[in-house]
């Protein structure tokens, strides 16, 4: 059989990689010493000549990798090939690949281009090695890749991505992101890392800057002070709060998930705009997650279990924030609800008050030494209000515990800081494992974990009666697991 011939990506791609510097940034670290050691002056003409040098040299670099990158797609595999001194021709069967996203940048968009990031499942290999990335092509060949990687049969162009006036498969609506929702966003701890990130840095950026800048405190009278300090406290948590949110505006907006054919497309982004297309066949299960602020405002987030996905948590997002009730619909249309969750027995509640009030003894203990020895009664009083802290936070590590079999799925729940359910189906087990600590064992305890090829590989029933582990796995998983007994 002959092998496709090989396309190469639009020389409108060298423009992006010009001004993005895409290649020619792996030679910074190299370019910097070189520099220094040639002793250049600060001129105005040695600054031009070193910007027009620079940007030669990544028109070159990118100009190189264009020339000697192809790719190509067949009846059964995705051939690329790439490399100027070492070439490397990469195959992967288009029945092991998992999804194919494609990515809009704002300058890929300028140009009328994209970037298609098809998931090989290599298994093998790690990190950005587990996918293809074809970067640089028009619109309409990005959508004809796409179809063709996933279904290898021709299909109709996906409407918005080439203006395409025909109809492409019925679609059915399975979620839409309503921007009233953003105001979640400061209370996910995965928002806020990027604002008390700045923040951080401004911070540094004013110690580096010296007495010169900093005001001056002395002779400010004590009222006037701690009205000043609160009031900068209430600007640096509206600053946070208002990065939050548009942090999750620029990921997610216009977000909308929908069934074509035999896929779910999401659609994301306001600066980047992302199309995301997972197979439904490929789909195991799905998480609903709730962090301890999100519970107060009864939100979670929906993310779909696909076998051999790589990137899971950004890629298999199908809600990224919304109401509960509205996350808990989207997650009975994947898998189907097993029911109620089972609570786990008393002993379970026991040990995880004592591992939650474990640290407030053990200062408490201190604390008294340091007060007879050294009168540091602070220290006791940490350790004893830690010690009753640690009782309602037992009480909520218990209450997440849970799990529930039906009759073609399961679900386990654990977590308190990020409370996370999981729902699988029964085929998605590929095996059991069974962990049991001495204690657990004095408690008549075990922790079973579900183990999958999708998400994080495995998901967890903690502090399950011992004598409730063979029913769970049994009824958990194919009949296989009918004659699994725990020693």
């Amino acid at each position: 059989m002959t092998e496709p011939p090989g396309l190469r990506t639009s020389p409108r791609v060298l423009l992006v990689h010009t001004v993005t510097f895409r290649q020619a940034r792996a030679f910074v670290p190299v370019l910097i010493p070189l520099v220094a050691a040639t002793g250049l002056g600060g001129g105005r003409t040695t600054i031009i000549l070193l910007a027009l040098a620079v940007t030669l040299f990544s028109l070159l670099t990118a100009a190189l990798t264009w020339w000697r990158f192809s790719y190509a797609v067949g009846p059964s595999a995705v051939v690329v090939t790439r490399g100027l001194l070492a070439r490397s021709v990469r195959t992967v069967p288009t029945d092991r690949i998992r999804g194919v996203e494609i990515e809009t940048p704002l300058m890929h968009r300028l140009f009328g281009l994209v970037r298609v990031r098809i998931d090989a499942a290599a298994g093998a290999v790690s990190g950005k090695d587990e996918e293809i990335v074809v970067d640089g092509v028009p619109r309409a060949e990005g959508d004809r890749l796409r179809t063709a990687v996933l279904t290898r049969t021709s299909a109709q162009p996906e409407p918005g991505m080439d203006g395409a006036g025909e109809a492409g498969p019925p679609e059915e609506q399975f979620a839409r992101f309503d921007n009233r929702w953003l105001l979640y966003a400061p209370l996910v701890g995965s928002y806020l890392a990027v604002p008390v990130a700045a923040v951080g840095a401004g911070f540094r950026l004013l110690e580096e800057l010296g007495q010169r800048v900093q005001p001056d405190l002395d002779g400010l009278d004590l009222a006037g002070g701690w009205a000043r300090t609160l009031g900068a406290v209430g600007v640096l948590l509206l600053l946070l709060a208002a990065g939050a949110v548009v942090g999750a505006a620029l990921v997610n907006w216009g977000f909308s998930l929908v069934r074509r054919g035999g896929s779910l497309v999401a659609v994301r982004g306001l600066v980047t705009r992302r199309h995301t297309e997972l197979e439904i066949d490929r789909i195991r299960g799905c998480t609903v997650s709730e962090g301890l602020g999100m519970r107060w405002v009864r939100a979670a987030r929906v993310n779909a279990l696909v076998t051999g996905l790589g990137d899971a948590g950004r890629r298999g997002q199908l809600l990224p924030l919304g109401p509960r009730t509205q996350a808990w619909e989207l997650a009975d249309r994947l898998v189907e609800n097993p029911g109620p969750l089972v609570t786990h027995p008393p002993a379970a509640r026991r040990r995880r008050i004592v591992r939650a009030v474990a640290t407030g003894l053990l200062v408490s203990a201190a604390g008294v030494l340091a007060t007879v020895t050294a009168g540091w009664w602070w220290v006791l009083a940490v350790g004893i209000a830690l010690t009753v802290l640690g009782v309602p936070v037992g009480l909520g590590r218990y209450a997440s515990l849970g799990h529930a079999t039906g009759r073609e799925s399961f679900t386990v729940r654990s977590g308190w800081l990020v409370r996370e359910q999981a729902v699988l189906q029964r085929r998605a087990v590929v095996g059991w494992r069974v962990r049991q600590s001495f204690f657990q064992g004095r408690a008549g305890l075990a922790t079973v974990v579900a183990c999958v090829g999708a998400g994080s590989g495995g998901y967890a029933a903690v502090d399950l009666a011992t004598a409730d582990v063979a029913p769970f796995t049994a009824a958990a998983s194919e009949s296989w697991a009918a004659e699994f007994a725990p020693r």
